[in-house]
Parts: C-alpha cells; sequence; structure tokens
C-alpha cells in the first residue's frame, strides 16, 4: 500500500538550511507526499506546536512527518517507513536516528558526539542520535517523528502551550491515552545539524532541562526517570564534594569511598573518547572537544532541570531569529 505522506516542517521564515531540506526532499526513491512548511508569515505564530497543529489540519496525507527546519532525510526515509508502516500493526508513529550531517563543522560534531555517547545522551537515550537496534519508545522530538494522522487528530495534536516538550506531550497520548506504539527503526534516518559547542550548545540545553525537569514534575511517566535525574545527582554531589573533604580530611578511608563516583565518571570519559575515535571513527579534535563538553553539560543540565522542577509553570518563549538570514540567534 502506498501510503501518503505530509511532511510538515515549522520555521520562522526562509533560511539556508530550510532550501537544504527541501532540496534534499526531492531526492526521495519513494514520491508519494507532499510538503507544507509553515512559516510565520502563513500561521501569524511563532509558536512551533501551533505551525504544526495548523500543518495537519492543511494535510492530505495519511501520514504526518514532522521535520525540524535544520534537518534532512536520507533518500529511503519514506520508502522505509511505509514499508515499516504496512508491516507493524498498532503503530501511532515511527521514528528513527537523528544524524549529525557529514559537512556539520568540528565544533558541530563535537555536540553530536555528546548526544551520541551513552555518556553524554542520559535519559535521552543514545539512540536518537545514533544507530541502533529497533525498538519501542514512548517519547522521541519532532525532527523525525511520523505519526498516523487518525490517531494525532484523536489526541488533538499537539500541546502548544509548552516548546520544547510538546512532542513529549503528544508521544506520552499516543502510547497511554491511546494504547498504541512509537516503534524506533533505524531505517528511518534523518540528518540534523547541531549546535557548535560549547555555547550554543549550552543555549539549547537551557530549553532542554528546564522543561524536562517541569515535566518530571507533572508528566512523570515519561519524564521521571533516573537517566534525567542523574546530571542533577551529580552536580550536588561535585557542590558538596569540597565541605565533605574538609570534614572528613582525617579519615582517608571514608575519603576514598566518597571519591569514588567522581574516579568512576572520569573514567566513563575516557571511555566515551576511545568510543568516539576507534568506534564511531571522528575527528580526535572534535572528539576531546566532545569529552570535555560533556562534563560542562551535565553540571548546566542538573542545575536547570532542579530550576524547571521548582517552577509551577512554563510559558512559551518563542526563538529569537535573525530576520536577514533567517537564522536562529543562540541555540
Amino acid at each position: 500500500m502506498n501510503n501518503l505522506f505530509s511532511i510538515i516542517i515549522p520555521v520562522r521564515q526562509e533560511n539556508d538550511y530550510l532550501k537544504e531540506t527541501l532540496k534534499e526532499l526531492k531526492k526521495q526513491s519513494y514520491k508519494h507526499f507532499e510538503v507544507l512548511v509553515i512559516t510565520d508569515t502563513i500561521s501569524k505564530t511563532s509558536n512551533p506546536a501551533q505551525k504544526r497543529n495548523l500543518g495537519a489540519k492543511m494535510a492530505k496525507g495519511d501520514y504526518l512527518a514532522f521535520l525540524d527546519d535544520d534537518s534532512y532525510p536520507k533518500k529511503d526515509w519514506l520508502k522505509n517507513a511505509n514499508h515499516l508502516l504496512n508491516k507493524e500493526k498498532n503503530l501511532a508513529a515511527l521514528c528513527g536516528p537523528c544524524l549529525t550531517p557529514p559537512k556539520d563543522s568540528l565544533l558541530q560534531k563535537a555536540s553530536g558526539l555528546v548526544w551520541a555517547s551513552p555518556l553524554g545522551a542520559g535519559g535521552a537515550g543514545v539512540y536518537r542520535n545514533r544507530i541502533t537496534k529497533a525498538r519501542y519508545v514512548d517519547d522521541f522530538p519532532t525532527v523525525n517523528l511520523i505519526v498516523n494522522k487518525k490517531d494525532f487528530n484523536k489526541v488533538k495534536g499537539f500541546d502548544t502551550h509548552h516548546w520544547p516538550g510538546e512532542d513529549t506531550i503528544l508521544c506520552l497520548n499516543l502510547t497511554h491515552k491511546l494504547g498504541k506504539k512509537i516503534l524506533y527503526h533505524p531505517s528511518i534516518v534523518v540528518y540534523h545539524h547541531r549546535r557548535s559547542v560549547i555555547k550554543k550548545h549550552l543555549q539549547q540545553i537551557t530549553r532542554y532541562a528546564i522543561h524536562r525537569g517541569h515535566f518530571a514534575k507533572i508528566y512523570p511517566q515519561t519524564s521521571l526517570k533516573i537517566g534525567y535525574l542523574i546530571p542533577s545527582f551529580f552536580t550536588l554531589y561535585l557542590t558538596l564534594l569540597i565541605p565533605i573533604n574538609i570534614l572528613l580530611h582525617n579519615n582517608n578511608n571514608l575519603l576514598t569511598l566518597i571519591y569514588i563516583p567522581l574516579f568512576t565518571y572520569l573514567f566513563l570519559l575516557f571511555l566515551s573518547l576511545l568510543d568516539f575515535l576507534i568506534i564511531m571513527r571522528a575527528n580526535i579534535i572534535s572528539s576531546i572537544t566532545a569529552v570535555v563538553s560533556i562534563p560542562l553539560t551535565h553540571l548546566y543540565y542538573g542545575l536547570l532541570f532542579i530550576y524547571g522542577f521548582l517552577q509551577k509553570d512554563l510559558s512559551f518563549k518563542e526563538h529569537q531569529v535573525n530576520k536577514k538570514t533567517g537564522t536562529y540567534i543562540g541555540g
């Protein structure tokens, strides 16, 4: 069965990444699709969730294929998706790895390595940014998410109050309210341009950490997980390490035990470096930069996760854009 796919791309305004996305979509081996680019002008809003909901209303397809404007799929993306959707039963959505584009800069690739490492990815799951085995998931970002339109309508689309995080709520509704499945498959590949380390990378982390911390309180089903909590525990551990060291300076045996988590973390960083260089065959500069960026990411994320958890409510804050080039300012 040749399903019709409606590819929906929300964007503030036209930019070079969007042009690249549209160029790559023309190379799709599966031709039964339409493309809906929803700009601020069309939607009269800067809210990505509202744009995606508008795109869904305009869509003629059986499936809604969501992309970000700074991402593009492999040429067999829709071909593989169509095959899996015809094969698998009770699927509400399909998703796959979001890889770093080969042409990204060394600093962008370093950010990609952080996301693609088990230590760096943490609760988000390394499978999001690295090709791994197929599995069912309960949360996935809209940079590479294909949703059954009927199921999308049943849960009334995206929650427009949150960004980021609207995709987390959608996936929660699909899996918990409808009782359906979301399949991650390694053949559903999209390339996603990264924010270069360290400033833009951490600016992006700001949004993710605050919302995930807040979601851990209001949507614990998918966000109150140990992987998301560990950076905060690690940050608190490092904060208390100096006073503990002062208090226990005469007890060498106990001090040795106290330092075990830190030594373990440093060892995992070393293993991450070997993973980048040997398994992933990454550039040595990007690999070393990524290893330095991982603890900075964890500390920054850990603090902001706590901040988000303590907030009573979070309101939508639009992504600032350079009006001349259409590129995003910051992370």
